[in-house]
């Protein structure tokens, strides 16, 4: 088995939503991931990252979500081209796992037509409740496909290789996954679960968060599967992002 980290857009973002001491004026870069899990039985994505077409239309598409999250890749940097680049089509995708339903995460989710999509049953259900659109959730991002509700921990191909593991706060369904590999040992990908690595080791709920004490619970969690050898990757971390092997150079 093998995991692999795609670039899927790039952002920037307010600074004071997830530094609480930051001046609200400021704002820093972040990057958008998705991570490609090649298993015998299929391939995986877990997230698809940004529509491409935000790049020259972001207005269009995010309205007024555009305030508060701006993007700033080009269109290579969109997870269609970063999929090519390790040579796999839409088609070739078994599978996508939306950790959450915000549109940085599920963006793409309409051009993997043959996979079957994974969502926390609270998340489909929040994204469908009244009013959503204003908490994030655009419907042209995330309703597409063949959706598998998901309600407790879900191992995807019954082997414990690959666990769906739920880590609500940042949203009612917020989603990670446990990766095991044979070389490289286990990852606990955690999307915005933690975005910045500083709020797991300060132990704060970022302005973003839409149960905070669901959210310190989750990083109990967390913690406990790091402390077992797991290494946790963030759902924008940017020294991070720059740390990791990324595109063909796998984790096996």
């Amino acid at each position: 088995m093998k995991l692999q980290f795609l670039s899927a857009g790039r952002l920037r973002l307010k600074k004071s939503v997830y530094i609480k001491s930051a001046d609200r004026s400021e704002t820093f870069e972040v990057p958008v991931s998705s991570a490609l899990i090649r298993h015998k039985q299929g391939n995986v994505l877990f997230d698809t990252g940004c529509h491409p077409s935000v790049v020259e239309h972001g207005e269009e598409r995010w309205g007024p979500l555009m305030k508060v999250m701006t993007p700033l890749m080009r269109a290579e940097e969109t997870l269609l081209p970063s999929l090519a680049c390790v040579g796999i089509k839409p088609d070739d995708i078994d599978v996508v796992v939306c950790s959450h339903f915000h549109p940085d995460h599920c963006g793409c989710n309409e051009f993997f037509k043959k996979a079957t999509i994974l969502a926390h049953a609270k998340e489909i259900e929040a994204a469908k409740a009244p009013g959503a659109e204003a908490a994030g959730y655009l419907r042209a991002d995330w309703d597409h496909g063949q959706m598998d509700p998901v309600t407790g921990d879900r191992d995807v191909f019954g082997d414990g290789r690959l666990v769906l593991i739920p880590l609500p706060g940042h949203t009612p369904g917020t989603m990670g996954a446990a990766v095991h590999l044979d070389r490289d040992g286990s990852f606990l990908l955690v999307s915005d679960a933690v975005s910045l690595r500083e709020s797991l080791d300060t132990d704060t709920a970022p302005r973003n968060t839409w149960n905070a004490d669901a959210l310190l619970k989750s990083y109990e969690e967390i913690r406990r599967i790091e402390k077992s050898g797991a290494t946790v990757i963030c759902g924008h971390d940017d020294a991070q992002w720059r740390s990791l092997r990324k595109g063909i150079e796998a984790y096996e």
